[in-house]
Protein backbone atom coordinates (compact mmCIF):
# COMPACT_ATOMS: atom_id res chain seq x y z
CA UNK A 1 0.00 0.00 0.00
CA UNK A 2 1.47 3.32 -1.03
CA UNK A 3 1.30 6.54 0.91
CA UNK A 4 -1.89 8.29 -0.22
CA UNK A 5 -1.29 11.39 1.93
CA UNK A 6 -3.95 10.50 4.51
CA UNK A 7 -3.59 9.69 8.21
CA UNK A 8 -2.40 11.48 11.31
CA UNK A 9 0.50 13.37 9.80
CA UNK A 10 -1.53 14.67 6.80
CA UNK A 11 -4.28 15.95 9.11
CA UNK A 12 -1.83 17.47 11.59
CA UNK A 13 0.04 19.29 8.83
CA UNK A 14 -3.21 20.80 7.63
CA UNK A 15 -4.15 21.89 11.16
CA UNK A 16 -0.78 23.61 11.54
CA UNK A 17 -1.59 25.76 8.48
CA UNK A 18 -4.60 27.29 10.28
CA UNK A 19 -3.91 30.93 11.04
CA UNK A 20 -1.74 31.42 7.98
CA UNK A 21 -2.98 34.16 5.67
CA UNK A 22 -4.04 32.90 2.24
CA UNK A 23 -3.49 36.30 0.61
CA UNK A 24 -2.17 36.18 -2.94
CA UNK A 25 0.91 38.34 -3.40
CA UNK A 26 1.53 40.02 -6.75
CA UNK A 27 4.18 42.36 -8.09
CA UNK A 28 3.77 44.82 -10.95
CA UNK A 29 4.59 42.31 -13.67
CA UNK A 30 1.89 39.96 -12.35
CA UNK A 31 -0.94 42.46 -11.87
CA UNK A 32 -0.15 44.00 -15.25
CA UNK A 33 -2.62 46.82 -14.56
CA UNK A 34 -2.19 50.58 -14.53
CA UNK A 35 -4.57 53.53 -14.51
CA UNK A 36 -4.60 53.33 -18.34
CA UNK A 37 -6.57 50.08 -18.00
CA UNK A 38 -9.28 51.79 -15.92
CA UNK A 39 -11.78 53.95 -17.82
CA UNK A 40 -14.87 55.83 -16.74
CA UNK A 41 -13.64 56.35 -13.16
CA UNK A 42 -11.66 59.59 -13.41
CA UNK A 43 -12.66 60.86 -9.94
CA UNK A 44 -11.67 57.59 -8.25
CA UNK A 45 -8.34 57.53 -10.11
CA UNK A 46 -7.64 61.11 -9.05
CA UNK A 47 -8.29 60.24 -5.39
CA UNK A 48 -6.00 57.20 -5.59
CA UNK A 49 -3.24 58.96 -7.56
CA UNK A 50 -2.16 60.78 -4.39
CA UNK A 51 -1.56 57.44 -2.65
CA UNK A 52 0.57 56.33 -5.61
CA UNK A 53 2.54 59.58 -5.46
CA UNK A 54 3.09 59.14 -1.71
CA UNK A 55 4.47 55.63 -2.24
CA UNK A 56 6.78 56.98 -4.97
CA UNK A 57 7.95 60.15 -3.18
CA UNK A 58 7.30 59.88 0.59
CA UNK A 59 9.93 62.52 1.43
CA UNK A 60 8.05 65.51 0.01
CA UNK A 61 5.03 64.62 2.16
CA UNK A 62 7.15 63.96 5.27
CA UNK A 63 8.85 67.33 4.80
CA UNK A 64 5.58 69.20 5.31
CA UNK A 65 4.35 66.80 7.98
CA UNK A 66 1.63 65.06 5.93
CA UNK A 67 0.86 61.41 6.68
CA UNK A 68 -0.05 58.71 4.22
CA UNK A 69 -3.72 57.67 4.51
CA UNK A 70 -3.76 54.29 6.25
CA UNK A 71 -6.77 53.05 4.36
CA UNK A 72 -9.06 53.86 1.46
CA UNK A 73 -12.49 52.27 1.04
CA UNK A 74 -13.72 51.71 -2.52
CA UNK A 75 -17.52 51.80 -2.51
CA UNK A 76 -19.85 51.11 -5.42
CA UNK A 77 -22.14 48.69 -7.26
CA UNK A 78 -20.85 45.29 -8.48
CA UNK A 79 -18.87 45.36 -11.70
CA UNK A 80 -17.72 48.99 -11.56
CA UNK A 81 -14.01 48.14 -11.29
CA UNK A 82 -13.12 48.31 -7.59
CA UNK A 83 -10.72 45.34 -7.75
CA UNK A 84 -9.30 46.61 -11.03
CA UNK A 85 -8.61 50.02 -9.45
CA UNK A 86 -6.80 48.40 -6.53
CA UNK A 87 -4.57 46.41 -8.90
CA UNK A 88 -3.94 49.56 -10.95
CA UNK A 89 -2.78 51.42 -7.82
CA UNK A 90 -0.29 48.63 -7.10
CA UNK A 91 0.84 48.62 -10.74
CA UNK A 92 1.33 52.39 -10.79
CA UNK A 93 3.16 52.43 -7.46
CA UNK A 94 5.31 49.42 -8.46
CA UNK A 95 4.96 47.84 -5.01
CA UNK A 96 3.89 44.34 -3.83
CA UNK A 97 0.13 43.81 -3.85
CA UNK A 98 -1.55 41.54 -1.28
CA UNK A 99 -5.03 40.46 -2.41
CA UNK A 100 -7.49 38.61 -0.17
CA UNK A 101 -11.26 38.31 0.15
CA UNK A 102 -13.02 39.05 3.44
CA UNK A 103 -14.62 35.60 3.26
CA UNK A 104 -11.17 33.97 3.54
CA UNK A 105 -10.86 35.26 7.13
CA UNK A 106 -14.08 33.58 8.25
CA UNK A 107 -13.35 30.16 9.75
CA UNK A 108 -15.23 27.52 11.70
CA UNK A 109 -12.89 27.75 14.69
CA UNK A 110 -12.90 30.87 16.86
CA UNK A 111 -9.60 32.77 16.73
CA UNK A 112 -8.37 31.46 13.37
CA UNK A 113 -9.60 34.53 11.47
CA UNK A 114 -7.85 36.86 13.90
CA UNK A 115 -4.63 34.84 13.50
CA UNK A 116 -4.90 35.21 9.72
CA UNK A 117 -5.24 38.98 10.09
CA UNK A 118 -2.10 39.10 12.26
CA UNK A 119 -0.17 37.00 9.75
CA UNK A 120 -1.33 39.18 6.83
CA UNK A 121 -0.14 42.39 8.47
CA UNK A 122 3.14 40.75 9.53
CA UNK A 123 3.82 39.85 5.90
CA UNK A 124 2.79 43.32 4.75
CA UNK A 125 5.16 45.02 7.21
CA UNK A 126 8.00 42.80 5.98
CA UNK A 127 7.38 43.81 2.36
CA UNK A 128 6.60 47.50 2.98
CA UNK A 129 5.98 49.68 1.07
CA UNK A 130 3.06 47.63 -0.24
CA UNK A 131 -0.70 47.58 -0.74
CA UNK A 132 -3.10 45.22 1.06
CA UNK A 133 -6.41 44.79 -0.74
CA UNK A 134 -9.34 43.24 1.16
CA UNK A 135 -12.23 42.54 -1.22
CA UNK A 136 -15.80 42.27 0.14
CA UNK A 137 -14.61 43.70 3.45
CA UNK A 138 -18.21 43.78 4.72
CA UNK A 139 -17.88 40.00 5.30
CA UNK A 140 -15.73 40.67 8.38
CA UNK A 141 -16.47 44.37 8.91
CA UNK A 142 -20.19 44.22 9.74
CA UNK A 143 -21.51 46.23 12.67
CA UNK A 144 -21.06 44.48 15.99
CA UNK A 145 -24.38 43.73 17.65
CA UNK A 146 -22.97 42.88 21.08
CA UNK A 147 -24.59 39.44 21.10
CA UNK A 148 -22.61 36.31 21.86
CA UNK A 149 -22.80 33.09 19.93
CA UNK A 150 -22.17 32.43 16.25
CA UNK A 151 -20.76 35.91 15.62
CA UNK A 152 -17.83 35.51 18.04
CA UNK A 153 -15.38 34.48 15.33
CA UNK A 154 -16.33 37.35 13.02
CA UNK A 155 -16.18 39.91 15.82
CA UNK A 156 -12.77 38.68 16.98
CA UNK A 157 -11.53 38.95 13.39
CA UNK A 158 -12.89 42.50 13.11
CA UNK A 159 -11.37 43.50 16.46
CA UNK A 160 -8.00 42.16 15.32
CA UNK A 161 -8.27 44.09 12.05
CA UNK A 162 -9.02 47.31 13.97
CA UNK A 163 -6.05 46.69 16.27
CA UNK A 164 -3.66 45.98 13.39
CA UNK A 165 -4.73 49.11 11.50
CA UNK A 166 -4.04 51.17 14.61
CA UNK A 167 -0.74 49.42 15.28
CA UNK A 168 1.21 49.66 12.05
CA UNK A 169 3.36 52.67 11.20
CA UNK A 170 1.97 54.65 8.24
CA UNK A 171 5.46 55.95 7.43
CA UNK A 172 6.46 52.46 6.28
CA UNK A 173 4.09 52.79 3.35
CA UNK A 174 1.55 50.04 4.02
CA UNK A 175 -1.80 51.07 2.49
CA UNK A 176 -5.03 49.14 3.13
CA UNK A 177 -7.56 49.23 0.30
CA UNK A 178 -11.00 47.79 1.04
CA UNK A 179 -13.86 47.20 -1.40
CA UNK A 180 -17.54 46.78 -0.64
CA UNK A 181 -20.98 47.29 -2.14
CA UNK A 182 -22.62 47.36 1.31
CA UNK A 183 -21.03 50.38 3.07
CA UNK A 184 -24.08 50.91 5.30
CA UNK A 185 -23.43 47.56 7.01
CA UNK A 186 -19.83 48.38 8.07
CA UNK A 187 -18.89 48.97 11.71
CA UNK A 188 -18.42 52.70 12.52
CA UNK A 189 -15.09 51.90 14.24
CA UNK A 190 -13.75 50.68 10.91
CA UNK A 191 -14.75 53.84 9.06
CA UNK A 192 -13.29 56.45 11.38
CA UNK A 193 -10.26 58.55 10.30
CA UNK A 194 -7.03 56.81 11.18
CA UNK A 195 -8.32 53.52 9.80
CA UNK A 196 -10.13 54.10 6.55
CA UNK A 197 -9.32 57.75 6.04
CA UNK A 198 -10.89 57.96 2.60
CA UNK A 199 -14.12 56.74 1.12
CA UNK A 200 -13.85 56.66 -2.66
CA UNK A 201 -17.08 56.21 -4.65
CA UNK A 202 -16.74 53.94 -7.69
CA UNK A 203 -20.10 54.62 -9.33
CA UNK A 204 -21.71 53.49 -12.56
CA UNK A 205 -20.13 55.41 -15.46
CA UNK A 206 -21.92 58.25 -17.26
CA UNK A 207 -22.20 58.38 -21.06
CA UNK A 208 -18.64 59.68 -21.54
CA UNK A 209 -17.35 57.07 -19.09
CA UNK A 210 -19.25 54.26 -20.85
CA UNK A 211 -17.77 55.27 -24.20
CA UNK A 212 -14.28 55.30 -22.65
CA UNK A 213 -14.83 51.82 -21.13
CA UNK A 214 -16.09 50.50 -24.47
CA UNK A 215 -13.02 51.97 -26.17
CA UNK A 216 -10.65 50.22 -23.75
CA UNK A 217 -12.28 46.83 -24.33
CA UNK A 218 -12.76 47.42 -28.07
CA UNK A 219 -8.98 47.77 -28.46
CA UNK A 220 -8.72 44.05 -27.71
CA UNK A 221 -10.95 43.01 -30.64
CA UNK A 222 -10.94 43.70 -34.38
CA UNK A 223 -13.49 46.35 -35.31
CA UNK A 224 -15.00 47.40 -38.63
CA UNK A 225 -14.23 50.94 -39.82
CA UNK A 226 -17.75 52.35 -39.28
CA UNK A 227 -18.10 51.57 -35.55
CA UNK A 228 -19.93 54.22 -33.48
CA UNK A 229 -19.20 53.51 -29.82
CA UNK A 230 -21.07 56.66 -28.74
CA UNK A 231 -24.33 55.12 -30.01
CA UNK A 232 -23.64 51.99 -27.96
CA UNK A 233 -22.83 54.14 -24.90
CA UNK A 234 -26.16 55.98 -25.26
CA UNK A 235 -28.04 52.69 -25.47
CA UNK A 236 -26.48 51.30 -22.27
CA UNK A 237 -27.48 53.81 -19.58
CA UNK A 238 -26.93 52.26 -16.14
CA UNK A 239 -24.49 49.60 -17.37
CA UNK A 240 -21.41 48.81 -15.27
CA UNK A 241 -17.89 48.40 -16.64
CA UNK A 242 -18.18 44.62 -16.37
CA UNK A 243 -21.44 44.64 -18.37
CA UNK A 244 -19.87 46.84 -21.06
CA UNK A 245 -16.91 44.44 -21.31
CA UNK A 246 -19.41 41.60 -21.69
CA UNK A 247 -21.23 43.50 -24.47
CA UNK A 248 -18.01 43.90 -26.47
CA UNK A 249 -17.17 40.21 -25.98
CA UNK A 250 -20.68 39.13 -27.02
CA UNK A 251 -20.31 41.23 -30.17
CA UNK A 252 -16.99 39.53 -30.98
CA UNK A 253 -18.55 36.09 -30.45
CA UNK A 254 -21.46 37.00 -32.75
CA UNK A 255 -19.02 38.14 -35.46
CA UNK A 256 -17.26 34.76 -35.27
CA UNK A 257 -20.58 32.88 -35.45
CA UNK A 258 -21.48 34.92 -38.54
CA UNK A 259 -18.14 34.13 -40.21
CA UNK A 260 -16.84 37.72 -40.18
CA UNK A 261 -13.29 38.82 -39.46
CA UNK A 262 -14.23 42.03 -37.65
CA UNK A 263 -16.97 43.24 -35.29
CA UNK A 264 -19.65 45.33 -36.99
CA UNK A 265 -22.05 47.92 -35.57
CA UNK A 266 -24.92 45.42 -35.87
CA UNK A 267 -22.93 42.96 -33.71
CA UNK A 268 -22.60 45.57 -30.96
CA UNK A 269 -26.28 46.56 -31.17
CA UNK A 270 -27.39 42.94 -31.00
CA UNK A 271 -25.08 42.26 -28.05
CA UNK A 272 -26.70 45.17 -26.17
CA UNK A 273 -30.07 43.52 -26.70
CA UNK A 274 -28.68 40.13 -25.63
CA UNK A 275 -27.55 41.64 -22.32
CA UNK A 276 -30.88 43.48 -21.86
CA UNK A 277 -33.36 40.83 -23.01
CA UNK A 278 -31.45 37.62 -23.78
CA UNK A 279 -30.86 35.76 -27.05
CA UNK A 280 -33.43 35.55 -29.83
CA UNK A 281 -35.68 32.49 -29.59
CA UNK A 282 -35.50 31.58 -33.26
CA UNK A 283 -37.47 28.35 -32.93
CA UNK A 284 -40.31 29.76 -30.83
CA UNK A 285 -43.67 28.97 -32.44
CA UNK A 286 -46.14 31.82 -31.87
CA UNK A 287 -49.52 31.82 -33.58
CA UNK A 288 -50.47 34.61 -35.98
CA UNK A 289 -53.23 35.85 -33.67
CA UNK A 290 -50.79 36.17 -30.75
CA UNK A 291 -48.22 37.88 -32.98
CA UNK A 292 -50.89 40.44 -33.87
CA UNK A 293 -51.61 41.13 -30.19
CA UNK A 294 -47.88 41.51 -29.47
CA UNK A 295 -47.48 43.89 -32.43
CA UNK A 296 -50.33 46.12 -31.23
CA UNK A 297 -48.95 45.97 -27.68
CA UNK A 298 -45.48 47.17 -28.70
CA UNK A 299 -46.76 49.86 -31.06
CA UNK A 300 -48.99 51.01 -28.19
CA UNK A 301 -45.87 51.65 -26.09
CA UNK A 302 -44.10 53.39 -28.97
CA UNK A 303 -47.04 55.61 -29.94
CA UNK A 304 -47.62 56.84 -26.39
CA UNK A 305 -43.88 57.59 -26.13
CA UNK A 306 -43.81 59.46 -29.46
CA UNK A 307 -46.90 61.52 -28.68
CA UNK A 308 -45.58 62.91 -25.39
CA UNK A 309 -43.13 65.77 -25.17
CA UNK A 310 -41.37 64.35 -22.09
CA UNK A 311 -40.54 60.87 -23.45
CA UNK A 312 -37.29 59.52 -24.86
CA UNK A 313 -37.26 58.85 -28.64
CA UNK A 314 -38.12 55.37 -29.88
CA UNK A 315 -35.00 53.55 -31.12
CA UNK A 316 -36.25 50.08 -32.05
CA UNK A 317 -39.40 47.94 -31.88
CA UNK A 318 -39.42 44.16 -32.26
CA UNK A 319 -41.81 41.24 -31.82
CA UNK A 320 -39.07 38.60 -31.95
CA UNK A 321 -39.20 36.69 -28.63
CA UNK A 322 -36.16 36.58 -26.37
CA UNK A 323 -34.83 34.01 -23.92
CA UNK A 324 -35.59 36.35 -20.99
CA UNK A 325 -39.29 35.62 -21.60
CA UNK A 326 -40.00 38.87 -23.46
CA UNK A 327 -42.23 38.27 -26.51
CA UNK A 328 -41.28 41.69 -27.87
CA UNK A 329 -40.02 45.03 -26.67
CA UNK A 330 -39.75 48.72 -27.49
CA UNK A 331 -36.36 50.34 -26.93
CA UNK A 332 -36.14 54.05 -26.15
CA UNK A 333 -32.85 55.95 -25.98
CA UNK A 334 -32.47 59.46 -24.56
CA UNK A 335 -30.50 61.85 -26.75
CA UNK A 336 -28.59 63.12 -23.71
CA UNK A 337 -27.70 61.67 -20.31
CA UNK A 338 -30.30 62.59 -17.67
CA UNK A 339 -29.44 63.03 -14.01
CA UNK A 340 -32.73 64.58 -12.93
CA UNK A 341 -36.32 63.73 -13.88
CA UNK A 342 -39.22 66.15 -13.57
CA UNK A 343 -42.60 65.05 -12.28
CA UNK A 344 -43.94 65.25 -15.84
CA UNK A 345 -41.15 63.01 -17.16
CA UNK A 346 -41.75 60.35 -14.52
CA UNK A 347 -45.49 60.45 -15.23
CA UNK A 348 -44.80 60.14 -18.96
CA UNK A 349 -42.76 57.00 -18.33
CA UNK A 350 -45.67 55.45 -16.45
CA UNK A 351 -48.01 56.38 -19.31
CA UNK A 352 -45.66 54.68 -21.81
CA UNK A 353 -45.64 51.55 -19.65
CA UNK A 354 -49.45 51.45 -19.73
CA UNK A 355 -49.51 51.98 -23.51
CA UNK A 356 -49.19 48.29 -24.41
CA UNK A 357 -52.17 47.18 -22.32
CA UNK A 358 -54.15 50.21 -23.52
CA UNK A 359 -53.64 49.21 -27.19
CA UNK A 360 -54.89 45.70 -26.43
CA UNK A 361 -58.02 47.09 -24.75
CA UNK A 362 -58.88 49.44 -27.61
CA UNK A 363 -58.26 47.03 -30.48
CA UNK A 364 -59.30 43.66 -29.07
CA UNK A 365 -61.75 44.70 -26.34
CA UNK A 366 -59.84 42.61 -23.80
CA UNK A 367 -56.31 42.22 -22.47
CA UNK A 368 -53.73 39.47 -21.98
CA UNK A 369 -51.05 38.47 -19.50
CA UNK A 370 -48.39 40.13 -21.66
CA UNK A 371 -48.37 43.37 -19.64
CA UNK A 372 -47.26 41.80 -16.34
CA UNK A 373 -43.76 43.26 -16.50
CA UNK A 374 -45.13 46.68 -17.54
CA UNK A 375 -47.54 46.64 -14.59
CA UNK A 376 -44.74 45.80 -12.17
CA UNK A 377 -42.52 48.63 -13.45
CA UNK A 378 -45.36 51.16 -13.55
CA UNK A 379 -46.40 50.33 -9.99
CA UNK A 380 -42.83 50.59 -8.71
CA UNK A 381 -42.31 53.94 -10.44
CA UNK A 382 -45.62 55.36 -9.20
CA UNK A 383 -44.87 54.20 -5.65
CA UNK A 384 -41.44 55.84 -5.82
CA UNK A 385 -43.07 59.11 -6.92
CA UNK A 386 -45.25 59.07 -3.81
CA UNK A 387 -42.91 57.66 -1.16
CA UNK A 388 -39.45 58.96 -2.12
CA UNK A 389 -39.63 61.74 -4.70
CA UNK A 390 -42.20 63.89 -2.88
CA UNK A 391 -44.30 64.10 -6.09
CA UNK A 392 -47.60 63.55 -4.31
CA UNK A 393 -50.34 66.09 -3.67
CA UNK A 394 -51.43 64.26 -0.50
CA UNK A 395 -48.08 63.76 1.25
CA UNK A 396 -46.11 66.71 -0.17
CA UNK A 397 -42.37 66.35 0.72
CA UNK A 398 -42.75 63.65 3.35
CA UNK A 399 -40.29 60.70 3.15
CA UNK A 400 -42.31 57.51 3.53
CA UNK A 401 -39.81 54.90 2.43
CA UNK A 402 -36.17 54.07 3.11
CA UNK A 403 -33.75 52.34 0.76
CA UNK A 404 -31.43 49.57 1.95
CA UNK A 405 -28.42 48.22 0.06
CA UNK A 406 -28.63 50.87 -2.65
CA UNK A 407 -25.77 49.23 -4.56
CA UNK A 408 -27.43 45.78 -4.49
CA UNK A 409 -30.84 46.37 -5.99
CA UNK A 410 -32.02 48.95 -3.47
CA UNK A 411 -34.58 47.02 -1.42
CA UNK A 412 -37.07 49.40 0.15
CA UNK A 413 -39.10 49.39 3.36
CA UNK A 414 -41.99 51.63 4.31
CA UNK A 415 -41.42 53.98 7.24
CA UNK A 416 -44.98 54.87 8.20
CA UNK A 417 -48.11 53.66 9.99
CA UNK A 418 -50.47 51.03 8.50
CA UNK A 419 -53.07 53.76 7.95
CA UNK A 420 -50.60 55.85 5.95
CA UNK A 421 -49.57 52.75 3.96
CA UNK A 422 -53.20 52.31 2.91
CA UNK A 423 -53.32 55.96 1.80
CA UNK A 424 -50.11 55.42 -0.19
CA UNK A 425 -51.75 52.51 -2.04
CA UNK A 426 -54.68 54.74 -2.98
CA UNK A 427 -52.36 57.49 -4.21
CA UNK A 428 -50.28 55.04 -6.27
CA UNK A 429 -53.46 53.60 -7.79
CA UNK A 430 -54.63 57.12 -8.67
CA UNK A 431 -51.34 57.93 -10.47
CA UNK A 432 -51.46 54.71 -12.52
CA UNK A 433 -55.13 55.27 -13.41
CA UNK A 434 -54.39 58.80 -14.70
CA UNK A 435 -51.45 57.50 -16.75
CA UNK A 436 -53.62 54.68 -18.13
CA UNK A 437 -56.34 57.17 -19.11
CA UNK A 438 -53.76 59.39 -20.84
CA UNK A 439 -52.42 56.41 -22.84
CA UNK A 440 -55.96 55.42 -23.88
CA UNK A 441 -56.65 59.00 -24.98
CA UNK A 442 -53.48 59.22 -27.09
CA UNK A 443 -54.09 55.88 -28.79
CA UNK A 444 -57.77 56.65 -29.44
CA UNK A 445 -56.80 59.88 -31.22
CA UNK A 446 -54.22 57.99 -33.31
CA UNK A 447 -56.10 54.76 -34.00
CA UNK A 448 -55.33 54.91 -37.72
CA UNK A 449 -51.57 55.10 -37.09
CA UNK A 450 -51.83 52.38 -34.44
CA UNK A 451 -53.30 49.98 -36.99
CA UNK A 452 -50.95 51.03 -39.82
CA UNK A 453 -47.79 50.73 -37.70
CA UNK A 454 -48.90 47.44 -36.14
CA UNK A 455 -49.47 45.95 -39.59
CA UNK A 456 -46.02 47.15 -40.70
CA UNK A 457 -44.38 45.68 -37.57
CA UNK A 458 -46.27 42.40 -38.04
CA UNK A 459 -44.86 42.16 -41.56
CA UNK A 460 -41.26 43.19 -40.74
CA UNK A 461 -41.04 41.79 -37.14
CA UNK A 462 -38.39 44.41 -36.30
CA UNK A 463 -38.44 48.09 -37.24
CA UNK A 464 -36.10 50.98 -36.42
CA UNK A 465 -37.04 54.24 -34.77
CA UNK A 466 -36.52 56.01 -38.12
CA UNK A 467 -39.00 53.71 -39.89
CA UNK A 468 -41.49 54.18 -37.07
CA UNK A 469 -41.24 57.99 -37.16
CA UNK A 470 -41.41 58.12 -40.97
CA UNK A 471 -44.81 56.39 -40.97
CA UNK A 472 -45.99 58.30 -37.91
CA UNK A 473 -45.04 61.73 -39.30
CA UNK A 474 -47.15 61.19 -42.42
CA UNK A 475 -50.14 63.42 -41.51
CA UNK A 476 -49.44 62.80 -37.80
CA UNK A 477 -51.42 64.34 -34.96
CA UNK A 478 -49.41 66.79 -32.81
CA UNK A 479 -47.83 65.62 -29.52
CA UNK A 480 -49.61 66.16 -26.23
Amino acid sequence: MGNKGFGLFGGFGKAMSFGRSSAKVYVKAQTGKTFADVAGQDEAKEALAEIVDFLHCPDKYAEIGAKLPKGALLVGPPGTGKTLLAKAVAGEADVPFFSISGAEFVEMFVGVGAAKVRDLFRQANEKAPCIVFIDEIDTIGKKRDGQTGGSDEREQTLNQLLTEMDGFDGKKGVVILGATNRPESLDPALLRPGRFDRRIPVELPDIAGREAVLRVHAEKVKLADDIDLNAVARATAGASGAELANIVNEAALRAVRSGRKAVSQSDLEESVEVVIAGYQRKNAVISQSEKEIIAYHEIGHALVAAKQKNSAPVHKITIIPRTSGALGYTMQIDENEKFLLSKEEVFSRIAVLTGGRSAEELVFGTFTTGASNDIEKATKLARTMVTRYGMSSSFDMMALETTDNKYLGGNTSLNCSPETAAEIDKEVNSVIKKAHEKALSILSENMGKLKELSGFLLEKETITGEEFMRILDDNAVSAV
